[in-house]
């Protein structure tokens, strides 16, 4: 994906200084890009080579991108490793290979006859200390591959349960078969991987239908700034206050 970005001021030197000593930017990640998309705006805007973002965002995700500059660029490991908090919705009633809608529903039940308490029941069965198995459609490497590209290519991927944990797995609202939920958990927490076994364990299946991150750590998404607003800052001269 180009984005051509191009910006010339008259305070370039002295902004591009700033981002070289390091900056913590929150910035709001739009729909349909990738991490790395933002990624490379960002350097593209501010003229430095080291900018990293601190926790992948999938394309069909929105909210908070914690992007490191210049010499920040150290602290991305302890940014990932804090606890992360999302909003979202789980579709009930059908699975996908992706466990998200990067690919199309298949395998249809019906779910009539879920009850609520039966939904916020099974919530509860996913908190605490956890073992989860990442998705097959994820970035994780495995043979020097990411795992994504084998299942895309039809390759079996096994891939071995890791030990998360959720803190909080509240379900916030229903519009069957739509489930609102609001989810606290540690780093290395697949959303997506949530979804699937929560409809697996309703034994109506289920996929991430929408999904934001709202915090990282003392990080809050309401703090954040959207991609246009950075770049307008970048344009009248940056500047860390206001």
């Amino acid at each position: 994906m180009q984005l051509n970005i191009r910006i010339v001021t008259k305070n370039q030197p002295q902004a591009a200084s700033i981002f070289e000593e390091g900056q913590v930017l929150l910035i709001d990640k739009p729909l349909r890009r990738t991490s790395f998309d933002v990624v490379r705006k960002i350097r593209n805007l501010v003229r430095v080579k080291k900018v990293g973002h601190a926790g992948t965002l999938d394309p069909l995700a929105s909210g908070l991108l914690i992007i490191c500059t210049g010499k920040f660029t150290k602290r991305i490991h302890e940014y990932i490793a804090q606890e992360k908090e999302y909003t979202g919705t789980f579709t009930l009633g059908a699975t996908t290979p992706t466990y998200d809608l990067e690919s199309r529903p298949e395998n249809f039940k019906p779910v009539d006859d879920i009850k609520a308490e039966q939904i916020r029941n099974t919530a509860l069965q996913f908190t605490g200390d956890l073992l989860q198995v990442p998705p097959a459609h994820s970035a994780i490497k495995q043979d020097g591959k990411r795992v994504y590209e084998l299942a895309r290519q039809g390759k079996e991927v096994v891939l071995e349960p890791r030990k998360i944990k959720i803190r909080e797995f509240e379900i916030t609202g229903m519009d069957m078969p739509v489930v609102h939920f609001r989810v606290v958990c540690s780093t290395g927490t697949y959303i997506r991987s949530l979804a699937h076994d929560f409809g697996a364990a309703l034994g109506c299946g289920a996929f991430l239908s929408n999904l934001c991150r709202t915090r990282i750590g003392d990080f809050h998404l309401k703090d954040a700034m959207s991609l246009e607003a950075f770049e307008q800052k970048v344009k009248n001269g940056y500047s860390t206050k206001g």
